[in-house]
């Protein structure tokens, strides 16, 4: 039997636990790829893995440290549902990077594959918590507010946010790691703008 896509179907809490645990692991893997290969991305994530690379904190305790204001936002002007499966995206994908170098060892990775496939595995899991009416914080929580009040694509607006910090990362690691970055920070930033629209998607939280 065909199900009807015309009506939108209510999440389950279940499921929206699911879709932030699988997202965040996404997540995490596709950073702890571009931490291995001394990459970047953008967003808070972005940020986070320049402050590491250049006073050696973790990133785990960076990200979460980063994202604090931006949880005001997120409750004032996206509700307390989103605010809350948003800290706790950002706690597990902070506790999950600090994690994922004891659970798998990476001797070695191209970093073209390493921004490549990391970018595709962020994209994925940010898509997967954004469907789910949660985020990893930061930029993303203001891209999706500019989308649902100013419907201002929440990708293309990451997308510009993410050139300001990629060039950033001029200044701090090699310029063809840079390249890498953005080549991966454009397959992210395509995911979310050609998957995060409205009518492509009707579940909701």
């Amino acid at each position: 039997m065909t199900p009807d896509l015309s009506s939108p179907s209510h999440h389950r809490w279940y499921e929206d636990i699911f879709a932030i645990l699988i997202g965040t692991m996404l997540v995490s893997l596709g950073i702890a790829f571009y931490a291995e290969a001394q990459l970047t991305t953008g967003s808070t994530a972005g940020l986070a893995l320049l402050l590491q690379y250049v006073t050696g904190i973790p990133f785990g305790w960076l990200f979460f440290a980063i994202n604090l204001p931006f949880y005001a936002l997120a409750l004032l002007r996206m509700g307390w549902p989103f605010a809350l499966k948003t800290m706790a995206s950002v706690a597990l994908v902070s506790l999950f990077t600090g994690q994922v170098p004891g659970w798998i060892g990476i001797e070695r990775i191209d970093p073209l594959f390493a921004a490549l496939v990391g970018g595709g595995l962020m994209g994925l899991g940010i898509l997967s918590l954004f469907r789910h009416k949660a985020s990893v914080g930061g930029i993303n929580i203001l891209a999706l507010y500019l989308q649902d009040n100013f419907n201002i694509r929440a990708g293309y607006f990451q997308l510009g946010v993410d050139a300001v910090i990629l060039v950033a990362a001029f200044f701090i690691l090699p310029f063809d790691r840079v390249l890498y970055s953005v080549a991966g920070a454009l397959v992210l930033n395509m995911i979310i703008a050609l998957n995060h629209r409205p009518g492509r998607y009707v579940g909701f939280s």
